[in-house]
């Protein structure tokens, strides 16, 4: 059973317990998401045009950049959760680093589908996509990005 960037939508503990009734014992349960890390140059007018476009926003006061050890404490607190229901084998964290290339026009189409873009008012979008897309033009026209993809992962046990 997988969850791909949607448990943090999920009860954990519920969650979990709903994962062990369906899977078979020796399934295996497999929560992942990505972190990524733009370039400050991207990051800081992103962040500057976030604040500007929706100040009251939960997201405002955050850094430009998001540390990779906040997502990782969120991934140890979901494999206490898996622990808890006592269905499963001890947890094991993974995790892949990787990076991929965006042009500007790439990077711009799917900025709106992440986070807390996906429901602005389409003045607000244009102000952050336009900032956004002047900070890669100074880089030249593309930038590439920093993943991290983490995963709590864990065996169902039982009687086969």
């Amino acid at each position: 059973m997988i969850a791909a960037q949607s448990w943090h939508w999920v009860d954990p503990v519920a969650g979990a317990v709903k994962a062990a009734q369906v899977l078979r014992p020796g399934g295996r349960l497999a929560i992942f998401g990505h972190v990524f890390e733009p370039p400050t140059e991207v990051a800081e007018p992103f962040a500057a045009a976030y604040r500007r476009a929706v100040p009251d926003s939960p997201f405002t006061n955050q850094p430009a950049r998001r540390a990779l050890d906040v997502y990782q404490a969120g991934y140890a607190m979901v494999a206490d959760r898996i622990r808890e229901t006592k269905q499963f084998g001890d947890p094991e964290h993974w995790r892949f680093d990787w990076e991929r290339p965006y042009t500007r026009d790439q990077w711009l189409a799917l900025l709106p589908t992440t986070g807390g873009l996906t429901r602005l008012p389409p003045d607000k979008m244009a102000d952050i996509l336009h900032a956004v897309g002047a900070a890669i033009d100074a880089l030249g026209g593309g930038f590439t990005m920093q993943y991290t993809t983490l995963a709590t992962t864990a065996v169902r046990i039982g009687i086969s």
